[in-house]
């Protein structure tokens, strides 16, 4: 095996794969995507390349972590041919349309969900990260940075590790260098990182440390509610100088799931778990007899916030499915348009005192 494509993140999953393209073709990863093409690393270095006709007129595109097949043609431009299969992805509804997909980072083997000690610590959105990455057959690693300006980190990563228990957690503080030996075990030659979490969490400021030196642009923290700002503007592959690969990232204002079932049920595998006890198989969790659920809440064993986030994130789910499915969505229309007669029919009998 090619040792530059190894440090890459190559390995037999891939060259499996190639195997079709590699008459006329040569690996590459994509480590930049933009509006006029893309960049993508080789065994000769960083290269900017188009993508085929063909592919555009398919309406496949790479992501940022992709493998594909390049060629190079008598005036020096590359294009891309085919995107290899990938091993994983991590996506998220596209904002921009009603059932589009968003692929943020491809071939995946790690995600450090990244959030700050101080007043950015939100719970329910780190709920959401670990769904996403879950579902994505992507370790999760937190990152709860800056514990430097944090006068309690011990009460935050308590509240943290309370819900993801099965998931490492770290305090650092990337500005002064505090904790960063531990991340070492995941900075690895061939292995990629990506970065996830809202702006100013301090993503660019870790990867300057990690580096040594000052490779990605870093804001000064604001004074008024202690938040970096948003620094980073595009999404990128960065090959670290020390080994290692990691995927940086813009803050995202929202992650929206979009295929995060099972990334749900891991996420919250304490809920699921008391539902399973619950006296009725469809309980609703409301106001049914021997549900566990409100039992846990009632006995201090289950935050309600908690539940709460748990519904919500469901519900957000269906929705995206019933979006993407037009049964489920008939299904729904006619549900609703039933609920409308039944309440027509009962306004009716009240009018006439029936």
């Amino acid at each position: 095996m090619d040792l530059v494509l190894k440090k890459l993140g190559w390995n037999p999953f891939f060259g499996r794969s190639f195997k079709e393209y590699a008459a006329s073709y040569e690996p590459g990863r994509i480590s930049n995507v933009n509006k006029s093409g893309c960049k993508a690393y080789t065994k000769s270095g960083e290269i900017r390349a188009r993508i085929s006709g063909r592919q555009r007129q398919n309406g496949i595109y790479p992501a940022i972590g992709d493998w594909v097949a390049l060629s190079k043609d008598s005036s020096g431009t590359n294009t891309i041919h085919a995107i290899l299969p990938r091993k994983n992805k991590i996506s998220r509804k596209d904002a921009g349309r009603a059932t589009g997909e968003q692929v943020i980072a491809a071939n995946i083997d790690v995600a450090f969900i990244m959030t700050s000690l101080n007043r950015d610590l939100n719970l329910r959105r780190l709920e959401r990260y670990l769904a996403v990455v879950k579902q994505s057959d992507v370790d999760p690693v937190i990152i709860l940075n800056k514990s430097d300006i944090c006068a309690d980190p011990d009460s935050g990563i308590g509240d943290v590790k309370a819900i993801a228990p099965d998931v490492p957690v770290y305090a650092i503080s990337a500005t002064e260098g505090a904790g960063m030996d531990a991340l070492s075990q995941y900075i690895q030659d061939g292995k990629t990182v990506v970065l996830l979490g809202s702006s100013g969490v301090g993503k660019s400021t870790l990867i300057n440390a990690l580096e040594g030196f000052e490779r990605q642009k870093v804001s000064e923290i604001r004074e008024d509610d202690s938040r970096g700002r948003h620094t980073t503007t595009v999404r990128e592959l960065i090959m670290l100088d020390r080994g290692g690969i990691i995927i940086d990232n813009p803050g995202m204002r929202e992650l929206q799931l979009w295929d995060a079932g099972a990334g749900l049920q891991s996420t919250f595998q304490d809920i699921e778990e008391l539902a399973a006890q619950c006296k009725f198989s469809d309980c609703r969790h409301e106001t049914e007899p021997g549900c566990m659920i409100k039992i846990a809440i009632e006995e201090g064993k289950l935050s309600q916030v908690r539940f709460d986030s748990y519904v919500k994130l469901q519900r957000e789910l269906l929705a995206v499915e019933r979006k993407k499915n037009p049964e489920l969505q008939a299904a729904e229309r006619k549900k609703w348009r039933k609920l409308g007669h039944l309440a027509d029919e009962i306004r009716d009998r009240k009018e006439r005192g029936i």
